[in-house]
């Protein structure tokens, strides 16, 4: 493990060799709760992406990044264990970890309906962020750094055709999926009809609106805006829930905005009107 130090040959060898066969690594599935790779491990480690332990490769060449990852999981008091390349091709499904990857924490996300009910206690309106089809960590996690940035109360995922918290999200949160709740739900639709019920109007974001950015007549109410993908925009169903379509004005010859940069300036422009209002 050691930079300069001598492995013994064994009688061992073969076993461990045995490992790296195809058939093994089938018998692990990749693990999306897995940050493979030098750089992007040295990255999560640096986020204090809550881990579980790190595994690098036998016989593997260690250079200055595969040490500062070792000294990061030390520091964290993180289980470093040395694995087969078969092991890690079978977790990470690929075979481009470079010898390291970092398995993550399973995400602890906030329930939907205690979440509601501590709001309801709070003097300032509400301010929820729902993603409706946006499939790339990396725009959740960039969502999810702008809603904590302009002082929102949770980000809300459903369970399927949605990018969900892994160590790639944690990571392009920069930290915010620590700061803010995250709530993953059933059925998208339902947590619109139940915030409905607790006083929220529903808010989507698509290119043809009913109003149109900076005017927005919703700002100092308790809202769920709601934001769809970069291709499709929002469902039918979470379109028809919506009390309110939102646009943000743009030149002609540009079709759409990438959802974490759409979610990005609505939420300022949300936080410029109430900041207006309580001036």
């Amino acid at each position: 493990m050691r930079p300069g130090k001598k492995r013994r040959e064994s009688a061992a060898a073969p076993k461990r060799e045995q490992s790296r066969r195809p058939e093994n690594r089938r018998e692990t599935k990749p693990s999306s709760d897995a940050v493979a790779g030098r750089n992007p491990v040295v990255e999560a480690l640096r986020a204090k992406v809550p881990a579980k332990e790190l595994l690098v490769a036998e016989r593997v060449e260690i250079d200055e990044r595969m040490q500062e990852a070792m000294r990061l999981a030390k520091n964290q008091n993180l289980i470093i264990k040395e694995v087969s390349r078969g092991v890690l091709d079978g977790l990470t499904g690929t075979t481009m970890h470079q010898g390291i990857a970092l398995v993550i924490k399973p995400f602890q996300y906030a329930n939907f309906e205690e979440l509601l009910k501590r709001l309801k206690t709070s003097e300032k309106p509400g301010l929820l962020i729902g993603l409706d089809g946006v499939t790339d960590p990396h725009n959740l996690g960039a969502i999810v750094r702008s809603a904590a940035a302009f002082d929102a109360d949770a980000v809300v995922i459903p369970e399927r055709r949605t990018a969900a918290m892994t160590g790639s999200a944690w990571k392009s949160s920069a930290g915010a999926a620590a700061r803010l709740p995250i709530s993953q739900v059933t059925n998208l639709v339902r947590s619109l009809e139940d915030a409905k019920k607790a006083g929220y109007f529903i808010v989507g974001l698509d290119a043809q609106g009913d109003e149109s950015l900076p005017q927005f007549s919703l700002s100092l109410e308790s809202i769920y805006v709601i934001v769809g993908s970069e291709g499709k925009g929002l469902s039918r169903l979470v379109r028809e829930t919506c009390d309110l379509i939102l646009s943000i004005p743009m030149k002609s010859d540009v079709e759409s905005l990438n959802a974490s940069v759409a979610t990005a300036i609505v939420l300022h422009q949300i936080a410029a009107n109430r900041a207006a209002v309580t001036l």
